[in-house]
């Protein structure tokens, strides 16, 4: 079939942020890369600017991809629904909600994409010109990321990033050999830690004209522990950019490698991301060696990261088998006693595929009729062994209360300040304070009237 146009489309629920959506689709504008010069693409990000009108334009001529991940799906599915009522007659469906749960998008998308998807997508245009579409395309062989899907000058052009989205996204490594009883990334990423050659990041960097970036890697940091001489150049490399600062997930083990952080710092990284995950050390068993719930390794390693001029990220989750309520209270006072710069806490959520999930089904403890929108890490899901679901929702959102209250968020972000220098102050601004702001968002969506369909 002749190809009009190809539509690729982001569900979003944040909208707009001070004239700002939060961030672009860094998988949308690398497929969009692949399209073929004389075909037409599009990327409609619905925070950017919401799509269902626009998705009544569409004809049976155009090929309509829509990634999500599991809170998305069914925003997914209703725009599928808008685009199959204008006349569309091909609608693929990928993203980590689909690669962890394939039966369920089957249901309404006409094809279906697990993996990575950037060696199938080539292969899903050619199908649709030839009237050969297949329902299933599968991309898990996680394979070496050397010349994988380059950003075209024309979707960063359309995207305008700078101009549109709060934060642009970046990505270094792939997958994480860590296997957290209730982290996808393994499953969506694979357990092997893949890398980017150095001198096509750096390319990137340029053509796009960013100066600050935030890693989409499911845990950058065992980068310092896997290939340490990679890591070594990749920062040598980064220095020599005008950047104004960059942030990514790491684990905390990191903190072992002082040369490398502060290579690091020399390369304007301004923060790390580190997933202590819990206080409770009887939560070890689920935390897949990256952490042990000891606060006094915790202390340490903070100390260590900040004592190069790095900032840290606490992420803490909350709801584990051993978990009550004190243990949130627990984290909240290790928070204030260690200087993070800034905190995430959020509710354990059992996705598709983990084996948290699995035992939860085998134990019956999933809580009926939560639908997916549910799963955003802000909503209780499934029923706790050592709380009721009242008595957690309570507790959660007091502690949220206190960690996120204006007067914190200022505190730890003149905190988080005061580590730079004054004339590079101003540029620091943003993102001391940003990165607090945006977990008190996610907080709130536990009392929003109502979630995006």
């Amino acid at each position: 079939m002749e190809i009009r146009k190809i539509v690729l489309i982001q569900p979003g629920r944040e909208g707009r942020i001070f004239g700002k959506a939060p961030a672009a689709s860094y998988t949308l504008m690398r497929l969009a890369s692949l399209v073929p010069d004389d075909v037409e693409v599009e990327i409609w990000h619905h925070d950017w600017e919401p799509v269902e009108q626009k998705l009544l334009t569409l004809t049976k001529h155009d090929l309509v991809g829509i990634t999500a991940k599991t809170l998305e799906i069914e925003q997914a599915e209703y725009f599928a629904q808008l685009a199959r009522q204008a006349g569309v007659q091909a609608i693929v469906v990928g993203g980590s909600h689909a690669t962890l749960m394939p039966e369920d998008v089957e249901r309404w998308a006409d094809v279906v994409v697990t993996g990575e998807a950037y060696r199938t997508w080539p292969k899903i245009i050619e199908d649709f010109q030839n009237d050969t579409l297949q329902p299933r395309y599968d991309d898990t062989e996680w394979a070496d990321l050397s010349g994988v899907a380059p950003l075209s000058d024309r979707v960063i052009r359309q995207v305008d990033e700078v101009r549109h989205y709060w934060t642009p996204m970046m990505e270094i490594t792939r997958g994480c050999p860590r296997n957290c009883s209730f982290c996808t990334a393994i499953r969506v990423s694979g357990q092997k830690m893949r890398f980017r050659p150095i001198d096509e990041i750096v390319e990137e960097i340029e053509r796009r004209k960013i100066d600050r970036f935030f890693l989409t890697d499911d845990n950058f940091g065992l980068a310092f522990v896997i290939d340490p001489e990679y890591t070594e150049k990749l920062f040598l490399a980064l220095e020599k950019l005008p950047l104004r600062g960059w942030t990514t997930q790491a684990e905390m083990a990191v903190s072992k490698y002082p040369e490398l952080l502060k290579l690091a710092k020399r390369a304007h990284m301004d923060k790390l991301f580190i997933g202590f995950e819990s206080v409770n050390p009887e939560n070890r068993r689920e935390l897949g060696g990256k952490s042990k719930g000891q606060m006094k390794q915790y202390h340490q390693a903070i100390q260590a990261i900040q004592k190069t001029g790095i900032g840290v990220v606490g992420l803490f989750v909350f709801g584990f088998d051993f978990d009550t309520p004190q243990v949130m209270w627990d984290t909240w006072n290790f928070a204030k006693e260690s200087g993070l710069d800034s905190l995430s806490t959020t509710v354990l959520t059992p996705y598709p595929g983990t084996p948290f999930r699995k035992q939860l089904i085998e134990e019956n403890r999933l809580i009926p009729n939560k639908s997916w929108r549910y799963y955003d890490t802000a909503h209780v899901t499934y029923y706790p062994k050592l709380m009721s679901v009242e008595e957690f929702e309570r507790e959660y959102d007091k502690v949220c209360r206190a960690i996120y209250s204006p007067y914190r968020i200022a505190q730890r972000g003149l905190r988080a300040l005061s580590r730079h220098p004054v004339r590079r102050m101003p540029a620091k601004l943003f993102g001391s304070f940003s990165t607090d702001y945006g977990y008190r968002r996610t907080f709130a969506w536990r009392h929003a009237t109502s979630l995006p369909r």
